[in-house]
């Protein structure tokens, strides 16, 4: 891990830019007013925009669980933001916007192309980042994961065993695939959904919550779409982290 860049944000918070190998990446910690080291750290996943188009959003999080203590970290999706592109994921997001400006259903075959490859390449990177970010003597466990694609957040929990609670946004195409492994998650969960997400099929999302194998879930729905999380919403997830990551 690398850091390129650094600047102090509300509350003290200390934000460095980072590379890991070819990956971008960013890092909060919080002012001396509100750590306690080493720690606990959330890992926050992004939407496949790119990190610069998504920034505030990402930032205000961070600052927000800075202000209760945590560190928080981002790193860029494949294909995404200034990462080489991937001609085969753009093929899959040409195919699911002629699909969806068609008034056509959006098949699995279309799901599958854009979802599973991008969850086979992010998961081995949230690990390696996972791994470097633990090394650090600002940071120890335990981790929280929240946010971005919920398949990669799926598998993650499924795979990663030092993620001990997550997060997850109810807001993308869900492959078949990732039911089964639904199953195998048994982390404690919040997971949200905002009821009139015009790119989301409420009954899958609906479908996997039911799927997941955790003793503890929740799920948080609201009227709204895509980006109208209420901030009530946001503070419940910050609660689950609390009880959760302390």
């Amino acid at each position: 891990m690398h850091f390129t860049s650094e600047q102090h944000l509300d509350d003290g918070v200390l934000e460095r830019e980072f590379t890991l190998g070819e990956i971008p990446g960013i890092l909060w910690t919080p002012g001396s007013a509100s750590a306690s080291a080493p720690a606990p750290l959330i890992l926050l996943s992004p939407p496949p925009l790119g990190l610069r188009k998504v920034y505030p959003r990402l930032a205000a999080r961070a600052v927000h669980s800075a202000a209760h203590g945590y560190a928080a970290a981002t790193i860029e999706l494949p294909g995404s933001g200034d990462r080489p592109r991937w001609p085969a994921a753009e093929q899959a997001v040409a195919d699911l916007r002629r699909a969806m400006g068609a008034g056509e259903p959006v098949g699995d075959e279309i799901i599958d192309a854009l979802i599973l490859p991008l969850v086979e390449r992010a998961v081995p990177e949230w690990q390696a980042a996972l791994d470097a970010l633990l090394s650090l003597p600002e940071i120890g466990g335990p981790v929280g994961y929240s946010g971005g694609v919920i398949s990669i957040g799926t598998r993650l929990a499924v795979v990663e065993p030092r993620i001990s609670a997550a997060v997850l946004f109810a807001g993308s195409f869900i492959p078949r695939a990732m039911f089964e492994e639904a199953r195998r998650v048994t982390i404690p969960l919040h997971v949200l959904l905002q009821w009139d997400d015009e790119g989301n099929d409420r009954q899958a999302a609906l479908d996997l919550f039911d799927a997941f194998g955790s003793k503890e879930k929740t799920l948080n729905a609201n009227m709204g779409g895509h980006t109208g999380v209420p901030q009530f919403a946001g503070d419940a997830a910050g609660q689950f982290f609390n009880r959760h990551l302390r």
